[in-house]
């Protein structure tokens, strides 16, 4: 089970997510559900389309258990099979 404590290291496809802070301004406010995702980047399923967004150049929010969880994207910056379970 996702908690804000262990997201870090569960799987994010399927999460709602926003991008709150990052070195590009004209990304800041995008939001929509992670549907894939790589090493470096998340692939968001956004009102305006499909969005391949890097991961380490950002901050995303992600709401768990009615709890707004923000995450430096340079921590989750690996392979999901590498994060996954990992300790953080």
């Amino acid at each position: 089970m996702i908690t804000p404590d262990n997201i870090t290291s569960h799987e994010f496809i399927g999460l709602h997510t926003e991008i709150i802070q990052s070195t590009n301004s004209q990304v800041i406010g995008l939001n929509g559900m992670i549907m894939d995702e790589t090493k470096s980047m998340f692939r968001i399923n956004t009102e305006k389309g499909m969005k391949s967004i890097a991961k380490s150049s950002n901050h995303w929010k992600f709401s768990i258990e009615n709890k707004d969880v923000i995450i430096d994207g340079s921590r989750i910056a690996k392979r999901p099979f590498d994060r996954l379970g990992a300790k953080v």
